[in-house]
């Protein structure tokens, strides 16, 4: 949550003249030593803060810094408001709504409902999934490893992690660390961790953005070329985009594209039923094929 504070601590010293730290601490329900650290860390990242002791002392931004917030537009303003609301939507809180009405100096003017674009990164795991991102979170504000048990295609294993970002990317969420066992950096799905717990202090590692390109994550080991019943148009459309297949004469749309393994192909033709025919290549043509034989052998009834 500390990013979030130091957003609101420097929202209310862009618009106020001077404001003391017993102040600041009752607004966000922590102690002064911790304004205190804030403050100290908003020096460190180079905003100009003056503190003046005694009657009519606080603490203020120097003199030339100050920004008019009217700066941002209010197309602008909602803007954020919507990214902020989309992290409401992981947590099921309204802990960035209340910092947007902190942004906006508490008038709601610039948090009206007439946003035109709303975005949820909830997903079906709502129960298990804010628990993890908190405690990564946290994890990761406070510099302590992770550790947990987690499921792969190669089997399970207990990792233990440096993190270093929480990532939303291909419909759900990651952590990106410094895994210990693999001594380097990973990307690891929070849907796949059990037992998930924070250990040790770490000191921070100079961390890399993760490289979230599919081809390099993913890189394809089979090239496929599949046929389909053109009932199947819309699913191809949805998560290839209408680029990546070709209608032919007899009006079966032919795919091809990159995967990764073998299992990854004959599960994702099997979920099309009777409406795929795996063409190339032969070798995953004729496991699939024996993998078919086995399935009507064991539903075969006598």
């Amino acid at each position: 949550m500390k990013m979030e504070q130091l957003i609101g601590i420097l929202s209310i010293l862009l618009q106020r003249e001077r404001v003391t730290a017993p102040e600041l601490a009752e607004q966000f329900e922590v102690s002064r030593r911790t304004i205190q650290r804030d403050i100290e860390s908003l020096c460190r990242a180079g905003i100009p803060i003056a503190t003046a002791q005694g009657a009519g002392g606080g603490i203020s931004i120097m003199e030339g810094y100050r920004v008019d917030r009217t700066v941002l537009t209010a197309p602008e303003m909602q803007a954020i408001l919507a990214g902020l609301r989309s992290l409401d939507s992981v947590s099921g809180t309204r802990r960035y709504a209340q910092l947007m009405e902190k942004l906006s100096a508490g008038t709601g003017a610039l948090v009206s409902g007439g946003a035109h674009m709303l975005i949820d990164l909830s997903s079906w795991y709502k129960t298990s999934l804010p628990p993890k991102i908190e405690l990564i979170q946290s994890a990761i504000e406070q510099h302590r490893t992770i550790r947990f048990t987690y499921f792969s295609p190669k089997g399970e294993s207990v990792r233990t992690v440096e993190p270093c970002y929480l990532v939303f990317h291909w419909s759900a969420w990651y952590v990106w660390g410094w895994c210990r066992s693999r001594e380097d950096f990973r990307l690891f799905k929070l849907n796949r961790m059990t037992d998930l717990t924070t250990g040790e202090d770490f000191p921070p590692r100079a961390a890399s953005l993760p490289e979230l390109e599919p081809e390099r994550l993913f890189p394809a080991k089979y090239q496929i070329t599949v046929l389909f019943d053109p009932s199947c148009r819309w699913r191809l459309v949805e998560e290839y985009g209408a680029d990546r297949f070709t209608t032919e004469p007899d009006g079966r749309l032919c795919f091809t594209g990159g995967f990764p393994d073998a299992d990854s192909v004959l599960s994702w033709v099997l979920t099309f039923g009777d409406k795929a025919e795996l063409v190339e290549p032969e070798e995953l043509r004729e496991q699939l094929g024996q993998l078919a034989e086995t399935l009507a052998h064991r539903y075969r009834r006598d």
